[in-house]
């Protein structure tokens, strides 16, 4: 299920409709979680119910290895950690990167190295809610936040289905502690995340997808035409994909709003940045604040030297490429982005 489908128009209404009859007339926490998890997972299982069974054993792992390391030593915290980041990463690795790493190893070998091949379907959603339930086990490593005991409010955290399968990516003690709390019917709150909402489908249907009809006509065949068609498809293509990000985010935000739950603004008018760091301070905030904090930092950050603050950044920017998409030219466009910050601070 999208968002911008007839499908969601009719599931949203009903969803918030019960929810609100469940805060507002059972008054139970536990009941408005217990259902928020149940059409979460029914969301998620319209595109594959099959795959329900990934997302379900990445909360179960995470969630597991938050209970074992409260309380103990920080050797066994690592191992702990350590273990769920593997599980965690392994998986993603496989669905999303597995053929793109045997077919880069043939090439780079010569055909020397021939591993098998899998035809795997990427699960929808999976780079987000693992960068998501691996962001708790680490706040629990850390102590920025306390193991969840309640397995119901922890997978509701990892599951919420308005940031479930394209963001923003949120952090433990920002949006856990709203679940469990109950969210009345408010007036002014609901029409706030309509507002939102509407302006995300308006940029996602009618910018993003209007745009992609000229782009994609003209990238199919670039060589049919003029280098002005071409040019101006660029152009084009630089608001179709913010509108589509910026899009689907803003629809993602105000849906929760309209439920009761803050979640974090993605994008800041990028395209009014002022530099290269500026622009990445307002794309895609939520996932460029993830890889600050939980990879360029625990590198080092820039607090050894010039020459590992560059490789932390190196680091740090091709990750953001491939996280993207498995492909040779997201590794380059994450090259090509860190280039130009390096160019930018010269």
């Amino acid at each position: 299920m999208i968002f911008n489908s007839l499908e969601f128009l009719v599931f949203f209404p009903l969803v918030s409709i019960t929810y609100f009859i469940l805060t507002m007339k059972l008054k139970s926490v536990i009941l408005a979680q217990a259902f928020l998890l149940t059409v979460s997972l029914f969301f998620y299982a319209c595109w594959n119910p099959a795959y329900l069974i990934l997302i379900i054993f990445s909360v179960f792992v995470t969630w597991v290895s938050g209970l074992l390391m409260e309380g103990r030593s920080k050797t066994s915290k690592k191992i702990v950690l350590a273990s769920s980041l593997a599980i965690n990463l392994g998986i993603l690795f496989f669905f999303k990167y597995y053929v793109f790493f045997t077919r880069t190893l043939t090439f780079v070998s010569g055909g020397a190295f021939v591993m098998p091949v899998f035809n795997v379907l990427l699960p929808v959603g999976i780079s987000f809610y693992t960068f998501q339930a691996l962001s708790y086990s680490i706040d629990v490593y850390c102590g920025r936040a306390q193991a969840e005991r309640n397995i119901i409010s922890y997978a509701l955290f990892v599951t919420f289905f308005p940031q479930l399968v394209a963001g923003p990516i949120e952090r433990t003690n920002k949006l856990l502690p709203q679940f469990k709390v109950l969210h009345d019917f408010d007036y002014e709150r609901v029409t706030q995340g309509l507002k939102i909402a509407a302006w995300g489908m308006f940029k996602k249907v009618v910018i993003a997808d209007r745009l992609a009809f000229y782009v994609n006509k003209i990238y199919g065949d670039p060589s049919i035409y003029t280098a002005a068609a071409i040019i101006t498809a660029t152009f084009f293509f630089a608001f179709q994909i913010y509108c589509d990000f910026s899009g689907y985010s803003d629809i993602a935000i105000g849906c929760a709003r309209i439920l009761g739950f803050n979640l974090t603004y993605n994008f800041r008018r990028p395209y009014f940045a002022s530099s290269i760091t500026d622009f990445w301070r307002r794309w895609h905030i939520s996932l460029t604040t993830w890889l600050r904090d939980y990879v360029y930092i625990p590198l080092g950050g820039n607090k050894k030297g010039f020459m590992r603050q560059k490789f932390n950044i190196l680091i740090t920017f091709l990750l953001s490429g491939l996280w993207h998409g498995a492909g040779g030219h997201f590794v380059v466009w994450g090259g090509g982005m860190l280039s130009s910050k390096l160019l930018n601070e010269s």
